[in-house]
């Protein structure tokens, strides 16, 4: 679905909603692993996860972890803090890694605040990315040519903050820019060929009146 347009120059660069977003937590190799329980929904890596499990996993001490929330109104978005209304939202489960993978993840030879920190770091930006998927605030561009042509388009920007849009119309301008020096290129290499067809024209013209 179009949600918005940017001109540049006289480039058409749309926004769209990615329909065919691929699920981050089935699709990709992610460090954390997400344990949610809940009736309605299929959410998480694995289904059937019970609340023992999941207590099971927090009284690890080889295992860091942040708990989720779901909030469930007209769609549902999910954060690793609880949400104001206590009607329709509650904790669903937890994302965790464990210390020995944080340390394969982030270097090093031993678990130290850094490797901390640099883990619960990757474990918010993964449920920022889910969240992203839930609730289809997932955009793909298509770039127009002044004739109205499409000469490229990428999909699957998970926006998580600013920053993830500001990205995808930097590439989306990266091909614009391409594609004006690729057509700059195309004319001169024109204006040569005509020059040179010129030169060749004349010179021709000239060996004929010699005879």
């Amino acid at each position: 679905m179009l949600v918005d347009t940017e001109k540049d120059g006289g480039y058409t660069i749309e926004i769209h909603t990615d329909e065919d977003a691929g699920n981050p937590r089935k699709e990709w190799d992610n460090a954390g692993t997400m344990l949610c329980m809940h009736s309605r929904y299929d959410l998480g890596d694995e289904r059937n996860v019970t609340v023992e499990a999941i207590q099971e996993i927090i009284e690890r001490e080889d295992v860091l972890y942040l708990p989720l929330y779901l909030y469930d109104h007209s769609g549902i978005t999910m954060r690793t803090g609880p949400f104001s209304c206590p009607w329709d939202s509650g904790q669903v489960g937890i994302i965790y890694i464990t210390k020995e993978r944080a340390i394969q993840e982030f270097g090093g030879k031993r678990f130290t605040e850094t490797v901390k920190k640099q883990a619960l770091s990757c474990l918010e930006s993964e449920v920022k990315v889910y969240d992203a998927f839930l609730t289809g605030s997932v955009y793909g561009y298509n770039v127009l040519d002044p004739a109205g042509e499409s000469i490229d388009s990428c999909w699957g920007f998970y926006e998580t903050n600013n920053e993830d849009m500001a990205y995808m119309l930097s590439q989306a301008k990266a091909a614009i820019q391409h594609d004006r020096e690729k057509r700059a290129k195309a004319r001169a290499q024109r204006r040569a060929d005509s020059a040179e067809r010129r030169i060749r024209d004349t010179m021709a013209q000239g060996m004929v009146g010699a005879v």
